[in-house]
């Protein structure tokens, strides 16, 4: 008898209502989501759509109103006690005081990791994102894009199998942007099938969704829904290159109709 895989993320009937005086306001309505193990999951939608609330929920920084949500099997709660993930900020939110090194060490020493186990941890990660040479600078040194792979790299520590990010480059030049995107794939392609991360990836970009993802998940305007889930096809081994190919920008038509839909309300 085969048991039942269990999902990374999964997702249930999930809704989001913040109660207002006058008329409330629902951020979410009775969304329900699958992550399996390995994918790189994105969403997108409109500004405001509840893609990054949705992606709080998952990390148990939003409270539900109603719905289930599993990580692992566990709650949202014991998933993040058990530090079962990474989240990566729209804002790399560094301390301007400690170095680069000091600032990727710093949760792993706040979990009982003795000092020079954290440090090699750190130095091990920072060499991943492409920082190595980089410890001893501040963050005010860096440009807003080394800032940001200092976040990749603090959220990498605690080897996740999970890597949540919220729009981690959307306010990054598109050179920069296209720099990190590539980075990224090859950061999460270079884990061994058995130690696959789950990345879900919120972003407004399209580019940015379909050369990043596994599957596109579109969100409608508030309250938000999700209007589709556009399964890639693309190889796993990319690069920048595949955006001027036809079955890229096949992709890229859908998720922008899938888009055009969820604002015309026809689903």
């Amino acid at each position: 008898m085969s048991i039942p895989l269990i999902s990374t993320v999964e997702v249930q009937g999930v809704s989001v209502v913040y109660p207002a005086r006058e008329h409330s306001v629902t951020a979410l309505d009775n969304v329900s989501l699958a992550v399996q193990h390995g994918e790189f999951v994105s969403l997108i939608g409109p500004s405001g759509c509840g893609k990054t609330t949705l992606l709080r929920v998952i990390a148990d920084l939003e409270q539900i109103t109603s719905g289930v949500v599993r990580i692992n099997g566990m709650s949202t709660r014991h998933a993040r006690l058990a530090r079962a993930y990474g989240y990566v900020f729209q804002a790399p939110a560094l301390f301007p005081w400690r170095t680069v090194l000091a600032n990727v060490c710093l949760p792993l020493e706040i979990h009982g990791l003795s000092k020079a186990k954290a440090r090699a941890t750190a130095l091990e990660h920072l060499e991943r994102v492409g920082l190595q040479g980089f410890e001893g600078k501040y963050p005010w040194q860096l440009s807003g894009g080394m800032q940001q792979r200092v976040s990749i790299a603090r959220a990498l520590g605690f080897e996740p199998k999970l890597l949540m990010m919220d729009e981690p480059f959307g306010a990054l030049d598109e050179i920069t942007r296209d720099r990190l995107n590539e980075q990224l794939l090859r950061l999460w392609r270079s884990d061994k099938d058995s130690e696959k991360r789950t990345v879900v990836f919120v972003t407004h970009s399209i580019p940015e969704a379909v050369f990043l993802s596994s599957r596109i998940v579109v969100m409608s305007p508030r309250p938000g829904r999700i209007v589709d889930v556009i399964e890639s096809g693309l190889p796993a081994d990319r690069t920048l290159e595949i955006r001027d190919t036809p079955e890229f920008a096949e992709i890229a038509h859908r998720v922008r109709l899938a888009l055009q839909d969820g604002h015309g309300g026809s689903h």
